[in-house]
């Protein structure tokens, strides 16, 4: 069970970096394409495409990444007035919930990303980009990564559950 949580985290991990580098890329972008409107009066419709391809890589890799090190919003002023087996089931309904809802997204979002490709989509104005699947294939992976970190979650609170006495996720190293 551990080495499962451990690969689908090394997964979320790397993926992650991709996000946040894919951040760097885009405040370069934006920065770049300020500079030749303003510099050079010109506006190539290409390069602002090409920041709102590099939003979804960021918002739907970035799920699953700010999941993976908690930094999502919780209500934990509840939540941390609860013994640790509580705790294991509360987590365990919020990873199966997310789990499932990711699963979800992602199956309905494939369809959706297929129908692009089948039918060619690029963008409709003239020197912008081609292959709209692209930024749309994002849509099932990020939200089939943040599946997969909800299934780590799941497995980790069923192993604090299983646990004698779990130890809070505070004191681990």
């Amino acid at each position: 069970m551990h080495a499962v949580i451990n690969r689908i985290e090394q997964l979320v991990e790397t993926l992650g970096s991709l996000a946040r580098g894919c951040v760097l890329v885009l405040v370069l972008l934006v920065s770049a394409n300020v500079l030749i409107r303003y510099g050079f009066s010109v506006s190539p419709v290409a390069l602002q495409e090409l920041e709102w391809f590099l939003i979804s890589p960021i918002a739907l890799l970035g799920i699953s990444y700010v999941l993976k090190h908690r930094a999502d919003v919780r209500v934990d002023f509840i939540y941390e007035k609860f013994q640790p087996r509580t705790q294991a089931a509360v987590d365990l309904f919020s990873a199966l919930s997310t789990c499932l809802i990711g699963l979800f997204l992602a199956w309905v979002c494939w369809h959706y990303m297929m129908q692009s490709y089948a039918i060619g989509e690029g963008s409709p104005d003239p020197g912008g980009l081609p292959h709209r699947f692209l930024v749309k294939a994002f849509l099932p992976l990020g939200f089939a990564l943040f599946g997969l970190q909800g299934i780590a979650d799941t497995l980790r609170a069923i192993k604090g559950l299983l646990t004698p006495n779990p130890v809070p996720e505070e004191a681990l190293p």
